[in-house]
Parts: structure tokens; sequence; C-alpha cells
């Protein structure tokens, strides 16, 4: 049988790992990019990703040894530590719902950099370890990033779009001047909305005049 028969050549397993590629890019090359730049890539970007993981296939485990893991500490740190200043005071963020937590404790606070550096670990070791051409590799690969989705960063990816959600749509203003005091989870203040150039504002000053 041809070995690109096999199903760690599969659509499904090719759409996640061009996916899993763009994210894991992303990442490593977003310092420069704006904050406001940064949530809206990857709201776009998390949803696909974790789509994509769900359908990756079933496949048993061919190797004996673990695979090798390519994310050093170092590298883990560069990506935390470029996350953390570019979500500054938005970074940490009450944990909903955690299996492991008794009813009456108060929920975990998190860490939304190390949310997106978990991921991104998993997922790029996934990577190369695919790349490396070899059969049983690769499907080790494809088996043991299955599994730390279903028991792992499946759920982290939840909670980063949960967070993201909230920065897109509530958020007014994601770069705020020097030294603000921010409260990630405060509310809007719609008050203080300048709508005088909105498009059903200019229409009701029409509809004045004509009076």
């Amino acid at each position: 049988m041809d070995s690109f028969d096999t199903p760690v050549y599969s659509r499904n397993v090719i759409e996640f790992v061009t996916v899993a590629n763009e994210f894991c890019k992303y990442l490593e090359n977003c310092e420069e990019v704006s904050l406001t730049d940064f949530v809206e890539t990857t709201h776009r970007i998390l949803p696909l990703l974790y789509l994509k993981a769900t359908l990756l296939p079933s496949i048993e485990e061919s190797y004996e040894e673990f695979n090798e893991k390519f994310v050093t500490e170092e590298l883990y740190s560069v990506i935390q530590n470029n996350l953390l200043k570019k979500f500054g005071n938005y970074n940490n963020y009450d944990e909903i719902y955690d299996p492991l937590r008794q009813e009456n404790d108060e929920p975990a606070q998190l860490s939304l950099a190390e949310t997106f550096s978990d991921i991104y670990q998993d997922v790029k070791d996934f990577l190369m370890q695919y790349r490396t051409g070899t059969d049983e590799i690769m499907q080790n690969s494809v088996w043991e990033c299955r599994q730390s989705f279903e028991q792992y960063w499946g759920q982290k990816t939840v909670n980063a779009l949960r967070v993201l959600h909230h920065l897109k749509y509530t958020i007014v203003d994601l770069e705020p001047t020097e030294n603000e005091n921010i409260n990630p989870t405060e509310e809007i203040d719609y008050n203080k909305i300048d709508t005088r150039n909105w498009f059903i504002s200019r229409m009701q000053e029409d509809f004045r005049d004509e009076e």
C-alpha cells in the first residue's frame, strides 16, 4: 500500500496542519502586532483550530517511545513573555469551568498569556513531529495531538476564545493611553460614546431640520 494512503496524509490531517502552522507562526511573530490586531486575528484562528482538531482521525499509537519534544523552556518563555506584554492588564481572567473544583471553591484566576503558550506548545510539538516525514512518528504525533486536545488544550482554546470574545465585542478601546488604569471586565459607559457620526444619528438630525 502506498504510504500516502495512510490516515496521516488524509485531508483532515493536512487541513489541521495548515491551520496549526498559521497559528504558531502568528504567535512567533506577534511582538510588533497591536493588541487590537492580535485579538481580531486569533478570534478567527482559534475556532478554526478547534474545529480542525475535532476532525483529526482516530489513529492507534504505533510508536513505543514518546515523540521528541521540540518546544524548549526558553522558547516557551519567549512566547509567554511577548504575550504578557501584549495583554497587559487584560491578561488575567477567571476560569468558569473546572471539573476538579469543588462547588463552593472560588474560581481560579488564569493567565491568557499562559493559556496561549500552552496551546502553542502542544500544537508546535505536533507540527515538528509531523514534519519528520517518518510514518511511525507522524502517526504517533496525530494520536498524541488528538489525545492532548481532548484532555488538555481543547478546553484552553475554549477558555481563550471566551476572553477574546469579551475583548472584541465589549471593550471600546484595546489600546489605552500609557499608565491608564484598566479593568478588563468593566461595563461600557454608553453615555461617553460619541454617536454624532453614526448613520442613524445623522438621519435623526436631518429629520429634525425638516420639521
